[in-house]
């Protein structure tokens, strides 16, 4: 018996392996904007919900919403300029753009479909160049598609870990795994998002070149000791900035 047990597990756990790379290999889809093929089990009507539902509860945690409508007006000028320059005007998302009350934290990110948002610390040590600069990265991330490419990937090595520990009891090193390989894809997105930053700020007529001294201000955010939020959610700003300068050498002249 209980060598019988034992081979139907192995079998379950091989078969639910199977199931996870196929569906993975099924959920490949070529992204119109970028040209990168991504794994992605979601619909863009499916990113803009979750992005609508998750935006008030990440607004909370940072303080609400900055009280001053005239700050908020300039953020959305800002995001719709770039907006409205780029590519993203042809995506199906809808981008709202949120100034957060938070003052201590240094921070910027999107929710999936085009919820972005900044903390006012940040935005309270950017000029208007610059602030172009942290939401055409933002949109970047959204155009990326990166946090749907995240769900997917996490899907993928939860049911992963699930077939490994019914079959072999290895569910800790899989999983192990998948979060490593999570972590390198989340670089490469950030490194996408910049590229895509810089196209928009040209396509715009702001200064590239504003994004590498947002890299440098918020690599002296973080002083001698102290890492801030921006730094759990981005790789470090000096590695980013030789990306940068390729990006604007890139793109420079195209409008």
């Amino acid at each position: 018996m209980r060598r019988g047990s034992w081979k139907i597990r192995i079998f379950i756990g091989l078969a639910i392996v199977a199931f996870a790379f196929i569906k993975r290999c099924n959920s490949k889809e070529e992204n119109p904007y970028t040209g990168r093929v991504q794994n992605i089990n979601m619909t863009s009507e499916q990113e803009i919900a979750i992005g609508l539902q998750s935006a008030p509860q990440m607004a909370q945690q940072h303080g609400g919403l900055y009280p001053d409508e005239r700050l908020q007006s300039f953020v959305d000028a800002v995001g719709n300029k770039l907006v409205n320059n780029s590519i993203a005007r042809e995506t199906p998302y809808n981008y709202d753009f949120h100034l957060l009350a938070d003052d201590r934290t240094i921070n910027a990110f999107a929710l999936p479909g085009g919820q972005i948002f900044i903390t006012y610390a940040l935005f309270s040590q950017l000029t208007e160049d610059q602030l172009a600069g942290v939401l055409g990265h933002e949109i970047g991330h959204v155009i990326g598609r990166h946090s749907a490419e995240r769900i997917a990937d996490s899907k993928f090595w939860e049911t992963l870990t699930m077939g490994a520990s019914v079959g072999a009891d290895m569910g800790g090193l899989v999983s192990g795994i998948g979060q490593n390989k999570l972590l390198t894809n989340g670089r490469g997105d950030e490194l996408e998002s910049d590229e895509l930053g810089v196209l928009f700020m040209i396509q715009s007529g702001y200064e590239p070149e504003e994004m590498i001294t947002v890299m440098k201000i918020l690599k002296a955010a973080a002083g001698p000791n102290r890492v801030p939020e921006f730094q759990s959610t981005h790789p470090d700003p000096e590695n980013r900035i030789q990306k940068i300068k390729e990006a604007i050498a890139k793109y420079r002249g195209q409008k």
